[in-house]
């Protein structure tokens, strides 16, 4: 993001130079007021949601284990980044020390500037429903409730008025294109429809950084896909950061940038461009080089 504003900021002072000098001065004074906007901007978080600093994950037992070494990752406000590394690469303890489920042994997690590990019980609770969203592989939607139900827990844990919820809730099912299963059972939807109650229910309280795990590990691949363009379409619109964890190649070439972690350390990373198709053929080599079982490169949907 920086370097964007310095680029703009050098056209407009190469178009300066071509303007008379009465012109100059009007143009000049707005140049300098649009470069502290922009400072304003950065220094308002602009860049970094979440910050992993030199995180260490080591489980005590008979023989220690240790699941993560010195991972350092940064995740810009409105990123869409993956996860990928072979079974047992620890992309998972990542991810569940970020969503407050398990804690670093060393190092520091801050997300949206707060590190949520350093906070009392009752706030880490309140931290996770308001700061957070999650989207899992198993859905884990009540079976008990309507999808509409499900879509609004969390607000009504935070004690929302009934009339919010609604309101939230047929908005969001719109845009997911949802509305028409809102009154349904989980058991009367398909798997597709019950993870787009899934996001909507991670989304309706419009979270800071939205966490998923594999949520297309139980699709088949058109509702992957339609998953996974539909949290795209999220991410640019909505501008919510997000942070994928998932095997399958497919999914992780809807992001912005693929981290790949093996034996616990960090490996490499990708950025996509303009081509996905060309983006999702580096995640398979990259995967390839990284080494790994069959499993990791079975789930590839083409």
């Amino acid at each position: 993001m920086k370097e964007q504003h310095f680029v703009l900021f050098f056209q407009k002072l190469k178009t300066l130079q071509r303007r008379k000098k009465s012109e100059r001065i009007i143009d000049f004074s707005i140049c300098k007021l649009w470069i502290y906007l922009s400072q304003i901007k950065a220094v308002k978080g602009d860049l970094v949601m979440l910050n992993v600093k030199q995180v260490s994950k080591i489980y005590e037992g008979k023989v220690a284990y240790r699941a993560l070494t010195d991972i350092n990752l940064n995740i810009e406000e409105g990123e869409f980044v993956g996860i990928m590394g072979p079974s047992g690469s620890g992309k998972t303890t990542l991810l569940n020390m970020i969503a407050t489920i398990d804690e670093p042994t060393t190092g520091e997690i801050l997300i949206n500037g707060k590190n949520p590990h350093r906070l009392k019980k009752d706030n880490l609770a309140e931290f996770r429903r308001r700061e957070l969203g999650f989207v899992f592989q198993e859905f884990n939607l009540l079976h008990t409730l309507t999808v509409e139900e499900n879509i609004v827990l969390p607000l009504t844990l935070d004690g929302k008025a009934v009339s919010e919820m609604k309101e939230k809730a047929a908005e969001i099912a719109e845009t997911l294109g949802i509305t028409a299963i809102l009154n349904k059972r989980t058991y009367e939807i398909s798997g597709g429809q019950a993870q787009r109650a899934a996001v909507a229910r991670a989304m309706i309280h419009s979270p800071k950084l939205l966490l998923a795990d594999e949520p297309t590990g139980n699709l088949d691949s058109k509702s992957s896909k339609d998953v996974m363009r539909m949290l795209q379409e999220i991410n640019q619109k909505k501008q919510t950061t997000m942070m994928l964890v998932t095997h399958d190649p497919q999914a992780a070439s809807y992001c912005n940038r693929v981290v790949f972690i093996r034996d616990g350390k960090f490996y490499s990373e990708i950025h996509r461009g303009d081509n996905r198709q060309a983006f999702f053929q580096k995640i398979i080599d990259t995967l390839s080089l990284m080494g790994g079982d069959g499993h990791d490169l079975s789930q590839i949907r083409v």
